[in-house]
């Protein structure tokens, strides 16, 4: 137990955080190991699906060893390593998909917030508790509130507390919410779609998420009218509107 499993499944990249033992509990090496599975992809991998190892939980956060051994001026070298890791899931050019299938939090559910699509089973729940342990939810927590809304985002941000997804509305966090025997299932279902369009188009639309997330509307307007150009002339593209049926 340790590191990040991964296996390659034809189009499909699975990670697996692995430390069942200790709920999935993240080391900082595990994050720089699921940063390298996420960004170290050929041209035949078109989606990543993140899970964790057995069905307690997806992943508690980041251990409370790496806090407690942590010297006071080791906080920004510890959070920078774990916005890295969020970035290179949140800009990753394939579609990546997050299988909840436990208990969900801290750095973990920021890693779940960067995911393009998020499948979990009924009664799971999530929280941002560091507050709790006298330190603030940054990076991908800022995500939060276009999920929840301000209201909502700031009630678990500011408690701690955790939340199942059924009463934060699983409409909101979650794109599917199924029994935890059909995950697998609905995960196979979302990934033969998410891999159907070109490789070209899923990246460019990928980083056209980021400028939205980063821009005002008339920059992002003007930046996705640039990509379409290119995107268009793209030899994938002929191909794609050649083969299009309703």
């Amino acid at each position: 137990m340790g590191l990040p499993l991964v296996r390659d499944d034809g189009p499909v990249r699975y990670v697996t955080l692995n430390r069942p033992e200790q709920a999935n509990a993240l080391h900082l090496d595990d994050l720089d190991a699921l940063a390298d599975a996420v960004t170290g992809i050929g041209p035949s991998t078109r989606a990543i699906v993140i899970t964790g190892a057995g069905d307690r939980a997806f992943a508690a956060g980041i251990h409370l060893d790496t806090f407690r051994d942590a010297a006071p001026e080791d906080g920004w070298a510890i959070i920078s390593r774990v916005g890295a890791c969020l970035e290179a899931v949140r800009r990753c050019p394939v579609a990546t998909v997050a299988r909840i299938n436990g208990v969900c939090v801290g750095a973990a559910f920021e890693l779940v917030l960067a995911c393009d699509v998020r499948i979990a089973h009924p009664g799971v729940r999530v929280g941002l508790p560091e507050v709790k342990l006298g330190i603030p939810s940054v990076a991908d927590a800022a995500l939060l509130p276009s999920f929840l809304g301000p209201a909502l985002a700031h009630e678990l941000i500011l408690t701690g507390d955790l939340y199942t997804i059924d009463e934060l509305g699983p409409g909101r966090l979650m794109n599917r919410v199924v029994p935890p025997e059909q995950l697998d299932d609905a995960i196979a279902d979302l990934c033969a779609r998410l891999t159907a369009p070109t490789a070209t188009v899923i990246a460019a639309q990928k980083g056209l998420f980021e400028t939205w997330r980063e821009t005002g509307i008339t920059d992002s307007v003007a930046t996705s009218i640039d990509v379409f150009a290119e995107v268009f002339a793209d030899p994938s593209t002929r191909a794609a509107i050649d083969a299009y049926r309703r």
